[in-house]
């Protein structure tokens, strides 16, 4: 998602009203995101098997057209503070796409269940790394950041190597929605 200028920009805007609240900790710019799918434990998976899920997402999402949705909503949780993307229904064949082509390179056993009804697509700004009262950041954020609007036209695999907080992330490859180069 960083590569959208619209998210970026509401994503700082939430972290800029936010900085003040010790005990959060801020998504870096570089890698904000919506999580499609969690295919397992990184180790588990080859490098094989990673270049055949890239390979195969690329093939599923060559029939789906990029995807306007917009983030407007903050969404409050007690492990983070996120920006919810909506309609979520418009991104279902997205994950669609993406849940077949995982499960058919490394089967279904180590796919997370990914299913639309579980599946809220949403950008993280901001993790709580300590218990505290929602009320003052609600003050502060608000329960929405003004309309931002951009079109989904890829997916990336990334490789999380360690804890997620230490974002120390890879980059696998990129799988473009029809019609698009995903730049």
């Amino acid at each position: 998602m960083s590569r959208y200028p619209q998210v970026r920009d509401a994503a700082t805007a939430a972290q800029r009203a936010l900085s003040s609240f010790p005990g959060l900790h801020m998504t870096p710019r570089e890698w904000l995101h919506i999580t499609t799918l969690m295919a397992g434990p990184t180790e588990a998976i080859t490098r094989e098997q990673m270049s055949a899920m890239v390979s195969a997402a690329r093939a599923r999402l060559r029939e789906v057209p990029p995807i306007p949705v917009f983030i407007d909503k903050v969404r409050y949780h007690a492990e983070a503070i996120s920006l919810g993307v909506r309609p979520a229904q418009a991104l279902v064949p997205l994950l669609d796409a993406v849940r077949s082509a995982t499960r058919t390179i490394i089967g279904p056993g180590e796919v997370s269940d990914g299913t639309p009804s579980s599946w809220i697509p949403h950008v993280t700004v901001a993790y709580s790394t300590a218990e505290q009262p929602t009320g003052p950041m609600i003050s502060a954020l608000g329960t929405a950041v003004p309309r931002r609007e951009v079109t989904i036209d890829a997916v990336t695999l990334v490789v999380q190597w360690g804890p997620e907080r230490r974002w120390d992330w890879e980059p696998v490859g990129t799988a473009c929605c029809a019609g698009t180069t995903g730049k």
